[in-house]
């Protein structure tokens, strides 16, 4: 929850990727699982801080997963949070409804020059509602949004 993952975290995030590889059928080196992260780390903590940032992730991830880091991006200060929220929140409800957001993120994805169709762009807005629609009522609040 604090934007990073480190720690325990970091672990269960190569254990898991290390299953996800044998599962696509890769044949794992027969390196630890120590070894691994140290060489992961090393490619990718780029300010060698020991913990992995939004900007450091989205050179891991697939290009069209990148757009988690436009949206950060976009929104980097709480003023410009701020002016975004009242902007999006266009029947001024207090909450960031899906159609609000998918609104959102098309504008985003417009002003980062991402190519998108309508069922990805579905896709990008259900994918942020289940990472950060913690009560599950399908829309976002003011603090689930800060996050």
């Amino acid at each position: 929850g604090n934007g990073y993952i480190e720690g325990k975290e970091l672990e269960n995030f190569f254990q898991e990727l290390e299953s996800a590889r044998k599962g696509a059928g890769v044949d794992p080196k027969k390196d630890n699982l120590g070894d691994k992260m140290r060489e992961f780390m090393h490619k990718y903590d780029k300010n060698s801080d020991g913990r992995i940032e939004m900007a450091e992730l989205a050179q891991i991830l697939p290009t069209e997963e990148n757009f988690l880091l436009c949206f950060r991006q976009h929104v980097g200060s709480s003023s410009e949070f701020m002016e975004a929220w009242r902007r999006y929140d266009t029947d001024r409800s207090g909450y960031i409804e899906a159609n609000e957001l998918k609104g959102f993120l098309s504008d985003l994805l417009k002003k980062a020059n991402r190519h998108y169709d309508e069922p990805k762009l579905q896709e990008y807005t259900q994918t942020i509602l289940r990472m950060f629609d913690m009560n599950g009522d399908g829309k976002l609040g003011l603090s689930e949004m800060s996050r």
